[in-house]
């Protein structure tokens, strides 16, 4: 049987078609709508001209780079479909875990780079934008980081040089491969003061500044990244634009902070905190990448908003609500979201070079398991069948209305 999956991510589309499925979604379950639309395309496609794509790397190539977090799984090409996917759709990748210091360096001289190696002959092959995820977090990283042979806390010093090796060894291998890297991810709390990491406790508040200058040293051409999330609170979002210009009076060179944009649809006044927040901190004189971006469709009652991996919890009575699939309601809901935030992101496309989802479909959403493990959640743009979803539709449309508006 031919694979009409492909089909729908690859080949042209129509404008009439497309209406007509916008139709037919709006009447039918999502189900049937998603075997509907690949039976319609495949149908139709064939017999219409080439006028536009249903590639999101195409319908935003004059605006930014879009991209997706790959697990080794895919760019290793165990999971082809979700490696032929990315190929189709994105021009940009990240690695969701396979360049963490726990990975790549899990041991006191020892380096493994299997997993990134794989992951960068996959973006050389496809002719992508490679991002390095990450040199300096305070998680996933191992406890021996921080210590001597002895188990103690290391000096400021050797904690220095520990951190200067891992840097000039993990960016000189990728040295003019990988483009731009996040140098340091996740150092501020949620009041934008600076978190009290061990790199903090032991080298003190300049240890950004550092790794800044470190990672510079070790490849000179890459574009540099701070990394965090929430930044579209304010308080969070104040202690950014400090850091930003902390470091630029260091005379350190950072060429954009990245805004995760974890949003959640019970958030109501998301898409404006992000508006407010790119325009204020592409202001410090840095670009404003969004690079983790997902919706979260699940219930968190009272949890804080966080993305903080050591906030995850056991199942609680939060409740699983979706597992045989996202209702029409909540589908149309999430399509709408994130046709307002692309909108914002259009708006403020002179200073965001890139988009990126954390993850390529739902099946692979590190937020099926976060804040709770084990719930079934619809996050991103392509479902766990790898098919396209409302979401996707509505993402293209911003796209195709703004092309529209410039001609």
């Amino acid at each position: 049987m031919r694979d009409t999956t492909s089909a729908v991510i690859l080949m042209p589309r129509a404008s009439a078609a497309e209406d007509l499925l916008f139709r037919l979604r709006r009447s039918r379950s999502y189900a049937r709508y998603a075997r509907i639309r690949m039976t319609a395309l495949a149908l139709v496609i064939p017999t219409i001209a080439a006028a536009q794509t249903q590639s999101l790397k195409d319908a935003f190539k004059d605006a930014f780079l879009i991209g997706a977090a790959m697990n080794v799984r895919q760019f290793s090409e165990v999971d082809a479909k979700a490696a032929a996917l990315v190929r189709a759709q994105y021009n940009t990748i990240s690695p969701e875990n396979s360049l963490k210091w726990e990975v790549v360096h899990p041991q006191p001289g020892r380096y493994d780079f299997t997993e990134g190696d794989q992951y960068v002959a996959f973006g050389a092959k496809n002719n992508m934008f490679m991002v390095g995820h990450t040199l300096v977090w305070h998680s996933q990283t191992p406890r021996w980081v921080f210590q001597d042979s002895a188990g103690r806390p290391l000096t400021r010093d050797a904690l220095l040089a520990r951190m200067k090796d891992h840097i000039s060894t993990v960016v000189g291998r990728y040295k003019g491969k990988i483009k731009g890297w996040d140098v340091v991810n996740e150092a501020l709390n949620e009041d934008g003061t600076l978190r009290k990491s061990p790199w903090f406790n032991i080298i003190g508040d300049d240890y950004i500044i550092q790794a800044f200058k470190f990672a510079h040293e070790a490849d000179p051409s890459a574009e540099l990244y701070y990394n965090d999330y929430n930044l579209e609170e304010p308080a969070k979002r104040g202690g950014a634009i400090a850091l930003v210009k902390s470091l630029k009076a260091a005379g350190v060179t950072i060429h954009a902070v990245g805004s995760q944009a974890h949003d959640r649809l019970d958030l109501p006044n998301s898409v404006a905190l992000h508006d407010s927040s790119i325009a204020m901190i592409s202001a410090a004189g840095v670009k404003v990448n969004i690079t983790e971006l997902d919706v979260d469709v699940l219930p968190r009652g009272r949890r804080p908003n966080t993305a903080d991996v050591a906030a995850a919890a056991q199942q609680a009575p939060l409740g699983n609500p979706y597992t045989a699939g996202l209702p029409d309601s909540v589908q149309q809901k999430l399509a709408k979201r994130y046709a307002e935030l692309f909108e914002v992101f259009m708006k403020h496309q002179a200073v965001i070079d890139r988009i990126t989802f954390w993850g390529v479909d739902d099946g692979a959403s590190w937020l099926n398991n976060f804040p709770v493990r084990g719930r079934t959640n619809h996050a991103l743009l392509f479902d766990r069948q790898l098919t396209p979803k409302p979401a996707f539709d509505a993402v293209m449309r911003v796209a195709r209305d703004a092309r529209t508006r410039s001609n």
